[in-house]
């Protein structure tokens, strides 16, 4: 059994996963399970006020999980998959857990082969957050990573640039990182 294999069995029992992105190394649970994601809050120690990202490996699976405009629709086929998190409004099939409350949910496509097997494999997102303790250094390499889980999938060094969250509702990025430049741009082109 292959490690992509591997994974998906782990992420199907509610398991923790960690891998490789284009970023940090990401804590993967299968976001549609209570029981995964609240694993992965615990093993972070994340208050569940904080919402989290999710993964997806493809535009149909994002649309299954979140609204999306014309102008999100036009920003997402520009950058994604990239280092870019987009905030979208919710829909129904995402557990309130991952949006803290608020009614949206961050998404990635990492660009990163590994992750996006097993995302397609497993045919749901998986979260999307750094395999750290909250508010720790976010992991480049797989000895850098001290929390619990129960497969790691190595993808090597890193290169450790978090990715930019931009709130494609409200038009504005929420916390600089990879592809700042071509995202501000953007975005002010949006608005012109």
């Amino acid at each position: 059994m292959d490690i992509v294999e591997q994974a998906v069995r782990v992420l199907q029992r509610d398991g923790i996963i960690v891998y490789p992105t284009e970023t940090v190394y990401g804590l993967g649970a299968d976001a549609l399970s209570e029981e995964g994601v609240l694993r992965v809050y615990t093993v972070k120690q994340r208050p569940l006020s904080q919402p989290m990202s999710v993964a997806v490996s493809d535009v149909d699976m994002l649309w299954a999980i979140a609204h999306i405009d014309d102008d999100a629709e036009a920003f997402v086929s520009r950058f994604l998959p990239g280092a870019v998190t987009v905030i979208l409004p919710a829909t129904s099939c995402i557990p309130a857990m991952l949006t803290g409350g608020t009614g949206f949910i961050g998404v990635r496509m990492p660009d990163n082969e590994m992750a996006l097997s097993i995302i397609a494999e497993l045919d749901a997102p998986i979260t999307a957050t750094s395999a750290n303790i909250t508010g720790k250094r976010a992991p480049v390499r797989p000895d850098e990573v001290t929390v619990v889980y129960d497969l790691m999938v190595d993808g090597g060094i890193l290169p450790g640039t978090p990715s930019t969250v931009v709130d494609l509702v409200h038009r504005k990025i929420i916390r600089p990182g990879a592809m700042l430049d071509d995202v501000a741009r953007f975005l002010s082109a949006m608005d012109s």
